[in-house]
């Protein structure tokens, strides 16, 4: 036995054997790690439009607990209510509902003063 190993030491060719070694696995590791932080920091896809301005009920869908998003399909609370039991889910008038697309009627215009 060397007195360097007896000191604690290994010799430098151990050590370059040793380091060999377990680069391949630092090498995967720090990859598996790199994704999974991008993973992780990428933010979701944020929605077009949360609210359907053609229907004046929305049924609000929870998926986490602060994480939701709504669904405007709905004519009337009741058939809201329906979709949403069992759910943890809850029914919510639509703020930008643009109401019924009944005809508008062709009234003339004043004529304005000049």
């Amino acid at each position: 036995m060397s007195r360097a190993a007896h000191a604690g030491y290994l010799p430098l060719r151990e050590v370059w054997e040793d380091i060999r070694m377990k680069l391949p696995h630092a090498s995967a590791t720090a990859t598996a790690l790199t994704i999974l932080a991008a993973t992780i920091a990428l933010p979701a896809p944020a929605r077009a439009q949360t609210y359907d301005p053609s229907y004046p009920v929305c049924l609000q869908i929870y998926q986490g607990m602060v994480d939701y998003y709504f669904e405007c399909r709905y004519q009337t609370m009741a058939q809201c209510a329906a979709s949403a039991s069992g759910r943890a889910a809850q029914c919510v008038v639509n703020p930008y509902y643009g109401g019924p697309k009944a005809g508008r009627s062709k009234r003339q215009k004043r004529p304005q003063p000049y």
